[in-house]
């Protein structure tokens, strides 16, 4: 798999980074879910300048210009409901693109520490000969981002698979690359130090999904 941490230069993005983990920021939902959405646009660029491109040209008021376009459809897909905000950022630069949405939940079965991930709902159009961007902001155990990937049925075989992530934690990056193609690229805004007793990123940022659109049953 290869990996891309975005992060390692300073740029505007630490900066949105550091707004969303601080908890006095955090309690302006909308300010967090800008700043997710924004996080989603420098990735998107980040993202656009390893796609392949084709040659095209075009009729201007004055005359021909000779450019290029991305070669292949790009299919954006993401994790309910935490990745909605990430994904109109991505929407806001890949204008064209289609959209495909994935349910995916820790389920505790015993009310304890163990869970399983479920899939419950999928809507997403085909991927075949596309690039297939799957987006959800925090890659902690990475059992979701796979169980959701075999849940979209790969026997449609994408141009490419990008995952973009927000915060990921060391575990679920050796997951990924234990469980997912060689050829996958993971996107990486920042990278944390461990996973908890509970499986959450530390230091994080917590709930991304309760921070985004208020708290859940």
């Amino acid at each position: 798999m290869h990996i891309h941490y975005i992060s390692e230069e300073n740029s505007i993005l630490n900066h949105f980074l550091t707004q969303l983990r601080d908890v006095t920021i955090q309690k302006d939902s909308m300010r967090f879910r800008k700043n997710i959405e924004r996080i989603g646009e420098i990735m998107a660029y980040e993202m656009s300048k390893t796609l392949e491109y084709k040659n095209i040209s075009v009729q201007t008021p004055l005359g021909v210009k000779h450019t290029t376009t991305i070669a292949e459809p790009v299919v954006l897909c993401s994790i309910l409901r935490a990745g909605l905000a990430l994904h109109q950022g991505f929407m806001n630069f890949f204008d064209d693109a289609e959209n495909g949405f994935v349910s995916a939940y820790r389920h505790h079965y015993n009310n304890d520490e163990k869970f399983e991930i479920l899939v419950e709902y999928q809507a997403a159009p085909s991927f075949e000969g596309k690039n297939l961007i799957l987006i959800d902001p925090m890659l902690a155990t990475g059992q979701s981002l796979v169980a959701v990937l075999n849940q979209l049925h790969l026997e449609q075989k994408p141009k490419e698979i990008h995952i973009a992530v927000v915060i990921a934690a060391p575990e679920g990056i050796q997951f990924l690359e234990d469980n997912l193609p060689e050829n996958c690229h993971l996107w990486v805004a920042a990278l944390d130090e461990k996973l908890n007793e509970k499986k959450y990123i530390v230091p994080g940022l917590g709930d991304a999904g309760d921070l985004a659109y208020g708290s859940k049953l």
